[in-house]
């Protein structure tokens, strides 16, 4: 167990922990939250021993073995060794006991008189590192690091050769294979793209030690931890449960310190009238002195702090457009002097539709967005826009297209069309968080969630009805994340997005775009769907096995029609008839197949044809529901998807049935 004890740390004067006490069992599995800048990288530094509490001590097992993810890139020593001989030093005391190890085998050579001590030695570290993983280790940091989007050629490269984001990868690929007591992640999800994320998550489901885990990804929080650690305003407060259980504790915990306050500020301002009223009265001198000294006593209740942004994002209602509302075909493209990256890619995007893209980094999901845009042109192929279709887009560098020294309102105004009103300018940045002295702030000063809220702003003074946005979520808080989330999923607009956000694709997306050998796959369904999917391409059904008659008494039902015995003691004529009753229910078997297979393709083209209705409803002049069609448009997508999976079982059946049929033979005996 680990005790965090009455720790005290401050900056300057600025307390960072004040009095904090917090308890972590050995096997518990901790998210840690709160707000950025209240510790929580802190709280690591002093559990690993780099920072010394200014007051308070940490209690912990002697001899715990610890890996921990920093947020920061490797130093310069470590970057010029080679990626895989970086990784693979994940366990500090195997170099100690490899050069302990020599050195007994040296003086094995040298002094064999005392030989049976040191080969005892010998034999208790060989143990030892056996039992730490030492002859595998490099077999893991290359299953690790490929795990991770990295290619077995780049395994020799210097680390220092790789970006920021990808020497993070590879410190954590470190980590993952260190094989702690203690695993401490900071940020872990960051420059991770959804596959690496995935694999993430599995290696720390199997992992068996004391998890911490400071994050801002609600996946990894609601899958991995069963405790929650909240660090703010130098308190540490401990909640019994996840993610979820935390944030419905904590909302109910506020309205409970709302309610005691405004009994609390009740009570005062009664003493103080009472106070203020017999003061000068002798007669009541000495209840107004007693009242003083109740007035003294009632301790001010302090609310806790928001944890991240805490208004409203609202997007404005789209203009309506034509459907589709963009087209690609054909589409191939390659950067000058690079490999094709794209080819042969074609999509068709609906009015209305969310369309998550996903894959590896490197495959694409970024360069496809700006092909759709217009911000870069294909070699081949084209890409079409429908009636009316306006683009808004937000890149992942959007940080970079911001003047510093500009303020919040001019940054949205110069955002507006040539000779358009600024009438509406102060709802537009209100409905992204910004009112008041806000819209004076400089753009140097914003914070990351700030500027994305900016971005946001700057898109819908021209409301666009076809977005593209590329890591969204990139800087926002838990809270910004969820508020962003619910807009975009309420949005009647079209959206397309790429994000390593995987609650934020759960939350928005109902199709799923998926990177694949230079093309893309085209997933007719949420996330979910898509693992579903993709994990029975990956994993097929066998073919069934057509059996020979001879051996068909032994066989297995269905698929396979075995023809049964006849009869010998039938006449000719009898057992013509028997081949032909057989034949007959063949022959109604398969019709019943043949029946299932149209049903469902006329129950698909039924709901295609109500779409196509919707669809043009939405894209029309006249004065439409929008928020009943679209409700509309999202019950007949669930109900396509069902009737896609009826045909692909009943084609699927009725593919076997035929491939499986034993005709009976046809002549006279």
């Amino acid at each position: 167990m680990i005790d965090f004890l009455n720790i005290c740390k401050g900056y300057g004067g600025d307390p960072i922990f004040d009095n904090a006490s917090f308890r972590i069992n050995a096997g518990d599995r901790v998210g840690i939250v709160g707000p950025n800048g209240a510790g929580k990288s802190t709280l690591f530094a002093i559990l690993t021993g780099e920072l010394m509490p200014d007051k308070g001590y940490v209690n912990m097992p002697k001899n715990i073995r610890i890996a921990c993810l920093k947020q920061q890139l490797p130093g310069s020593e470590e970057a010029a060794r080679p990626l895989i001989d970086f990784t693979a030093d994940a366990i500090p005391e195997l170099k100690r006991m490899g050069e302990e190890l020599h050195g007994i085998e040296t003086l094995l050579q040298r002094e064999p008189g005392d030989r049976e001590r040191l080969l005892t030695r010998h034999g208790e570290l060989q143990s030892a590192m056996e039992q730490l993983g030492a002859y595998h280790l490099r077999n893991d940091a290359e299953a690790a690091l490929c795990n991770l989007g990295f290619q077995v050629k780049e395994l020799e490269k210097p680390l220092s050769s790789f970006s920021g984001g990808w020497q993070m990868r590879a410190a954590l690929a470190r980590v993952l294979i260190a094989r702690p007591d203690l695993l401490m992640l900071d940020e872990p999800s960051n420059y991770l793209d959804i596959p690496a994320v995935e694999y993430l998550h599995k290696v720390l489901v199997g992992f068996k030690g004391t998890l911490l885990l400071i994050s801002h990804d609600r996946y990894l929080l609601r899958k991995l931890t069963a405790i929650t650690l909240e660090v703010n305003a130098g308190q540490v407060t401990r909640y019994p449960g996840d993610y979820d259980f935390y944030r419905m504790e904590r909302e109910n915990r506020r309205r409970t310190l709302e309610a005691a306050k405004r009994n609390n500020e009740r009570k005062k301002e009664h003493l103080e009238r009472g106070i203020d009223r017999f003061r000068a009265k002798s007669s009541k001198a000495a209840a107004a002195k007693s009242w003083k000294k109740a007035l003294d006593k009632i301790e001010d209740i302090e609310l806790p702090d928001e944890l991240g942004y805490s208004g409203a994002i609202r997007l404005p209602e789209p203009p309506p457009c034509g459907t589709p509302c963009a087209e690609i075909t054909d589409l191939a493209f390659a950067y000058s002097g690079g490999p094709a990256l794209l080819h042969d890619v074609s999509l068709r995007i609906e009015n209305g539709d969310k369309i998550a893209f996903i894959g590896y980094n490197g495959t694409g999901k970024t360069t496809l967005l700006k092909l759709l845009v217009g911000r870069l042109k294909p070699d081949a192929g084209k890409v079409w826009y429908g009636h009316h279709v306006n683009i808004g887009y937000q890149a992942q560098e959007f940080s970079e297209l911001l003047v510093p020294e500009q303020s919040v309102f001019d940054t949205v105004r110069g955002a507006l069309p040539p000779g358009a009103s600024t009438a509406n300018l102060m709802n537009v940045l209100g409905s992204f968080g910004f009112s008041g002295d806000d819209t004076e702030k400089l753009c140097k000063v914003l914070s990351g969630g700030e500027k994305i809220r900016l971005s946001f702003a700057r898109i819908f003074v021209n409301p666009p009805n076809l977005l593209v946005l590329d890591e969204p979520t990139t800087h926002l808080d838990v809270r910004a994340r969820e508020l962003l989330q619910e807009a975009l999923k309420s949005y009647p607009g079209t959206v397309c997005f790429v994000s390593h956000d995987l609650e934020f694709i759960r939350g928005v997306a109902t199709t799923i775009i998926a990177m694949e050998d230079h093309s893309i796959r085209r997933y007719y369904g949420n996330y979910d769907y898509y693992l579903e999917k993709s994990q029975s391409l990956k994993n097929p059904p066998p073919e069934p096995v057509k059996v020979p008659a001879k051996t068909a008494a032994k066989a297995p039902a269905a698929p396979v029609k075995p023809e049964p015995a006849e009869d010998p003691d039938l006449s000719g004529k009898d057992r013509r008839r028997e081949r032909a009753r057989q034949r007959a229910g063949i022959a109604g078997i398969k019709r019943k197949l043949e029946q299932r297979v149209a049903d469902a393709e006329a129950k698909l083209a039924r709901l295609e044809a109500r779409q196509q209705e919707l669809a043009g409803m939405m894209s029309g002049g006249e004065k439409v529901d929008f928020a009943s069609v679209n409700r509309e448009l999202s019950e007949i997508q669930a109900a396509m998807d069902q009737a896609m999976e009826e045909w692909e079982n009943a084609a699927w059946d009725l593919q076997s049935f035929l491939k499986g049929e034993e005709s009976p033979a046809d002549h006279p005996a």
